[in-house]
This record gives C-alpha cells, sequence and structure tokens, in this order.
C-alpha cells in the first residue's frame, strides 16, 4: 500500500478509451507503420496505436484537446507528433500513411482527399455516427454530421472494405450509438 501521508497521490490518467472497433483491429497493426489520427480530439486512437509501436501523427484544431494529448503520451510513455490543424481550411500537405484513422469527422467533400493520404496498400479506419442517432436523443443532430445507412461504404470507395458494420452499439454510462465503421485498404 502506497503511504498517502507525505504529499499526494500522483494524478490520475484519464481519456476517452478508443473506439472498440480500433481494439478489435489491432491485428492490423504493426510497430513501425506509420499512422495519421485526423480530428484527433485528444488523440485517443493515436496513443493507442502509439502503444502498438506505430509512428503516429495526431492532427486537431482544439489546441486545450492537443495539450491533453502531449501530457497523456508523456505519461504512457509513447511518441505521438499532435498538430494544431484546423481541418476546415486548407490542409497542409500530410504526406501518405499506413493507416488513416477518422472517428467521429465526417467532411464528404474531403473524402478524396482523405483517401489520397492511405499509402498503396494501407488501411483507412473510419466510424462515425449514422442519422439514426437523432432517435437516441444525444450525439450529434445535423445532417452534415451524420451518415445514411450504407453511405459510408460509398464514400471509401474504390477502396477495398475489409471490415465493416452499422451497428447500435452500447457506450460508457447507459448510451447507446448508432455508428457506421469499415476498415478499407488502398488497392
Amino acid at each position: 500500500m502506497p503511504d498517502l501521508t507525505h504529499g499526494s497521490p500522483p494524478p490520475v490518467l484519464y481519456l476517452p478509451r478508443p473506439s472498440t472497433w480500433l481494439t478489435w483491429h489491432e491485428y492490423l497493426f504493426r510497430p513501425g507503420m506509420t499512422v495519421l489520427d485526423l480530428a484527433a480530439g485528444e488523440g485517443r486512437h493515436a496513443l493507442k496505436a502509439a502503444q502498438w509501436g506505430a509512428e503516429c501523427t495526431a492532427v486537431d484544431a482544439d489546441t486545450g484537446k492537443l495539450d491533453l494529448g502531449r501530457e497523456a503520451a508523456s505519461r504512457l510513455g509513447v511518441s505521438v507528433e499532435f498538430r494544431e490543424v484546423d481541418l476546415t481550411g486548407e490542409w497542409p500537405a500530410f504526406g501518405v500513411f499506413d493507416a488513416v484513422l477518422v472517428f467521429n469527422y465526417l467532411d464528404r467533400d474531403r473524402m478524396p482527399a482523405v483517401r489520397d493520404l492511405v499509402a498503396p496498400g494501407g488501411l483507412l479506419f473510419m466510424e462515425t455516427y449514422l442519422e439514426w442517432q437523432r432517435a437516441l436523443d444525444w450525439g450529434p443532430r445535423r445532417a452534415e454530421h451524420l451518415l445514411a445507412p450504407g453511405e459510408l461504404t460509398r464514400l471509401v470507395i474504390p477502396f477495398e472494405i475489409l471490415h465493416g458494420r452499422e451497428v447500435f452499439e452500447p457506450v460508457e454510462g447507459n448510451k447507446i450509438r448508432a455508428v457506421a465503421s469499415v476498415v478499407a485498404q488502398q488497392r
């Protein structure tokens, strides 16, 4: 039992857990692969990929969330490059990656640019809310942030879909979410 009489305990590291969609596909990650996490927030997906040995870049516009991610990376002992980028503006030249992670972010007009970030033979992991989410009375409500049934499959064409789903899934607390998820490979 640690002696807490002399000083305070170390702060607890809390980050939202990565999507089960990502963790179910851990077997697709290998040490040294390059990974880009778009609209990363605190970088929960990039941090997990870094723990699996990937070289990760996490991109988001929110500097506060990026700072939380940097702190988490330091405490976890992993290296993630956190970059402040406003994805609604002009994108910098990111290069290409072995895997691109796009979770809870949807910009239909930029899908060609997202696909261009994936190296030949590389993977695109996407997951976001379906329009059925509105009926669950939480989460995004606007049409531009919600997928129609079957739409995610069309958005990743011409990639080969390795695994996909559209589900109602339990999340933290007693909430249910409606999501579409895909792992697709650049041919």
